[in-house]
């Protein structure tokens, strides 16, 4: 715990419990929407339940990388009752998420409340969760007009090297779908199929292999936590049954993620996947601008550049970006 100066309220760290989440989500609001009015970018929403949700899927699977800054009272004369942290706590007013998929440690999300920043909480919260990552590799999304996170990361390693870039718009125009030889199956029919469980186990090994030839690493939670989500999931077959990549879509509009075995066969997974649902409003993809076939085709159906792109952050190279497009900035 630490006190401000002339009885200013303490800071406290501590690990998140899920009754944290709600207010989790209330210091990300706050710190995007006057981060957005410093920007020029409109007013945040308030539609909050997919974020709750994405906080909850963080907190299930890396509880050790979520923590919370909290006051804990006026300085010296702040008391805390043993085993009883929660009578002298006062608001979260910072939040920290890590996730450790195998050899990659990638930080989700740092976020300070208006008011409470420029007192090295950043900086507290992101070696908290740092330590015993030692021999990982690091890395994170950040936004491109946030020069002091960037610095900070920067710091530890985690450098900016490739945009991310954000299309977002209803197709106006025909793509190219998948070529002749490449056929789309629903991942549900994979999981309905025969009871000797062999549809599943096919498709959770596709899922594996993929994402250790493009992202690096497995990581099965995150595809649980998709389809739980309602995503729509693809997987990609040439010839002879073979597996040549997959894709997600979904009723809101989500791309991604999306891996490839040859990188030119991401523009037309990106099509295909253009044309499997008609969703309730726009499509939208976070896009790595090296992937030039989903930019591409995304492009050309009629889709924007949104706003400043984010950069992905690392201290080593992990992950062929050309034929991998992530979930969200906050789970690859």
């Amino acid at each position: 715990m630490t006190a401000g100066p002339g009885g200013a309220a303490a800071i406290s760290l501590r690990p998140a419990r899920p009754g944290d989440l709600p207010a989790c989500v209330g210091v990300w609001h706050a710190g995007l929407t006057e981060y957005g009015v410093r920007v020029g970018r409109p007013p945040m929403p308030p539609t909050f339940g997919p974020l709750l949700g994405l906080l909850g899927h963080l907190l299930a699977t890396d509880p050790a990388g979520f923590w919370v800054a909290v006051e804990t009272g006026a300085g010296e004369t702040a008391r805390l009752a043993p085993g009883d942290p929660a009578d002298t706590e006062g608001p979260i007013v910072a939040f920290v998420s890590a996730l450790r998929r195998e050899h990659v440690w990638f930080l989700s999300m740092l976020f300070v409340q208006p008011g409470y920043q420029e007192r090295g909480l950043g900086r507290r919260l992101l070696a908290r969760v740092l330590a015993g990552s030692e021999g990982a590799t690091h890395a994170t999304c950040t936004d491109s007009v946030q020069p002091i996170s960037n610095a900070l990361y920067s710091r530890f390693g985690m450098m900016p090297r490739l945009p991310v870039l954000e299309l977002v718009g209803r197709p106006g125009r025909p793509v190219p779908g998948l070529p002749d030889g490449v056929r789309a199956v629903p991942f549900d029919l994979l999981r309905a199929g025969p009871t000797d469980g062999a549809g599943p186990h096919r498709l959770a090994d596709a899922l594996e292999r993929l994402d250790r030839s493009t992202l690096g690493y497995a990581h099965p939670q995150d595809h649980a936590y998709l389809a739980a989500q309602g995503r729509i999931g693809y997987l990609y077959e040439g010839g002879g049954g073979s597996v040549v990549g997959y894709g997600y879509a979904s009723q809101v509009g989500r791309l991604g993620p999306i891996a490839v075995e040859e990188a030119v066969l991401m523009g037309p997974v990106v099509g295909h996947l253009l044309g499997s649902v008609r969703p309730a409003g726009a499509f939208s993809a976070w896009v790595p601008g090296s992937a030039s076939g989903a930019v591409a085709a995304l492009l050309e159906a009629g889709l924007q550049l949104e706003d400043f792109p984010a950069l992905v952050c690392w201290d080593r190279p992990f992950a062929d970006f050309e034929r991998y497009v992530p979930i969200t900035l906050a789970v690859l």
